[in-house]
């Protein structure tokens, strides 16, 4: 797996350094899960084209952000590998709106006042957070999860 190249240029922007340092973090976590070479073929990409950004470019933080969503996507996707909360987080929100929004709806409506719309958030995100603690848990088990959180800092 291609490495990330030294950027003494941005220490001055800690925001993007940091960025940069959990980039590398999961970087380092992904080599040891030995993955297949049309894996660790698409992460060279992602690396490359991150590689070519300069340090002073103003958006850096955010395309080193998007850089390590779009590797987190990928390796989800193919292999289930995930990192710490991911699931959690996913369900979290779906919770919400699948099951929080109807719920609030049918509640306001009972009772005549859509108004409780918002009734029904809290109770969608309980459930989305059950249900992704759970398959966060799984994948611990199961040995997919990296001792990695994405930090959106």
């Amino acid at each position: 797996m291609k490495q990330l190249i030294t950027r003494p240029n941005i220490s001055g922007n800690v925001k993007a350094l940091n960025a940069y340092l959990q980039l590398g973090k999961l970087l380092n976590l992904l080599e040891i899960k030995e993955l297949p070479e049309d894996t660790v073929e698409l992460i060279n990409q992602e690396i490359e084209k991150l590689n070519a950004i300069g340090d002073d470019d103003k958006y850096l933080k955010s395309k080193i952000k998007t850089k390590e969503n779009n590797i987190i996507k990928l390796v989800e996707k193919k292999h289930k590998i995930v990192p710490k909360n991911y699931y959690k987080k996913l369900w979290m929100v779906l919770g919400m709106s699948a099951f929080g929004i109807p719920m609030g709806v049918a509640f306001g409506l009972s009772i005549g006042n859509l108004g409780m719309l918002g009734i029904g958030l809290p109770f969608g995100m309980g459930i989305g957070v059950v249900v992704g603690t759970s398959m966060d848990n799984k994948a611990l088990k199961e040995g997919r999860q990296l001792d990695f959180e994405n930090d959106y800092k």
